[in-house]
């Protein structure tokens, strides 16, 4: 007899956002735009910026520390450490290993994902998967990412998107949090060329002057019309897939937090499924699209806010850059 699968529940949440925001209007004294303008075409009010001396993993670690607190749980109990994030420190080592350094958390097994704006979502898929194979007790997930240092500042329709910040979660097969009921992922890589970074990966070698000129080591968005349609139906076809199978319905749903792209995407994809915009969590006035970090700040805010009741269903969905897709179901 084949020994029962655990379950992994959501035990503390945590977030950080830098301190030094920027309005609309700041990024009007860089690009010819208008505060009117960005909140019209992306709901974004402002921004944060780090620091010069923080990296992602100091974003990260911050955040960490509020999850773990909130889940009561110390450094030495973790056993595996992954962090979501296309801004990572170095591309060697990774992310988690400089925030596993600066954690002090020695016994953790610990690695980055990559998945854009998907990311936290693939990240969380992992770490359940090590847990319910029977291999970790607490798990820490983190997203971090410094969108603002990988824009390029004259790119009107891209660069007023983007902010930092980070979120985490811990994970634990001890059953008194938040269980993760379920996973879904999907990708599309013919579709990688729609939201692009070219430079300082092996297409790049070596890195030069020029390709600095050339600006291909900042974010570049393809096609953005064609990326909207898209991302929509994704985000609704992976809200549905979340209750199916489930005995529930969307109806039951307390709160969807999705993904800060953007204002007009969330309420397309509420629209498409006849569902409340009431019930979908928004932040992006506040803090823009930070990628992946932005569904563990909005599920963190959520949870601090008491929005969240004991058995209420919750729906984390994201789309973003591979292409990437995916939601997960946790019963609060």
């Amino acid at each position: 007899m084949e020994p029962e699968m655990k379950r992994v529940y959501i035990k503390g949440t945590g977030s950080y956002v830098p301190k030094d925001v920027i309005t609309n209007h700041d990024v009007a004294k860089l690009i010819h735009t208008t505060d009117e303008w960005i909140r019209t075409r992306t709901g974004v009010v402002e921004r944060r910026r780090a620091l010069p001396d923080q990296a992602a993993s100091d974003l990260a670690l911050e955040a960490s520390k509020r999850a773990m607190e909130d889940a009561n749980i110390q450094v030495d109990d973790l056993d595996l450490i992954v962090m979501a994030t296309i801004t990572p420190d170095t591309h060697c080592p990774s992310g988690a290993n400089w925030l596993e350094a600066k954690l002090g958390a020695g016994k953790a097994v610990s690695f980055d994902v990559t998945a854009a704006c998907s990311g936290f979502i693939f990240a969380l898929s992992v770490a359940d998967k090590f847990m319910k194979a029977g291999e970790t007790t607490h798990a820490l997930v983190a997203a971090s990412e410094i969108m603002t240092r990988v824009q390029d500042w004259t790119d009107r329709k891209n660069c007023i998107l983007w902010g930092d910040g980070s979120g985490a979660v811990v994970l634990s097969t001890e059953p008194d949090g938040h269980e993760v009921v379920s996973i879904h992922l999907h990708t599309d890589g013919e579709g990688g060329k729609t939201l692009l970074m070219p430079g300082g990966g092996s297409m790049t070698t070596p890195i030069s002057h020029e390709s600095v000129d050339q600006k291909k080591h900042t974010l570049k968005m393809i096609r953005a019309n064609e990326s909207f349609r898209v991302a929509v139906n994704r985000f609704a076809e992976s809200c549905q897939e979340a209750v199916d199978g489930q005995g529930i319905s969307l109806s039951d749903v307390k709160m969807i937090i999705p993904h800060q792209a953007n204002l007009r995407i969330l309420q397309a994809f509420a629209k498409k499924l006849d569902y409340p915009m009431e019930k979908v969590f928004v932040n992006i006035d506040k803090y823009g699209n930070i990628s992946s970090a932005t569904v563990p700040i909005a599920l963190d805010e959520a949870a601090r806010s008491g929005a969240l009741l004991p058995g209420d269903w919750v729906i984390l969905v994201a789309f973003g850059g591979g292409l990437t897709w995916g939601s997960a179901l946790i019963r609060w």
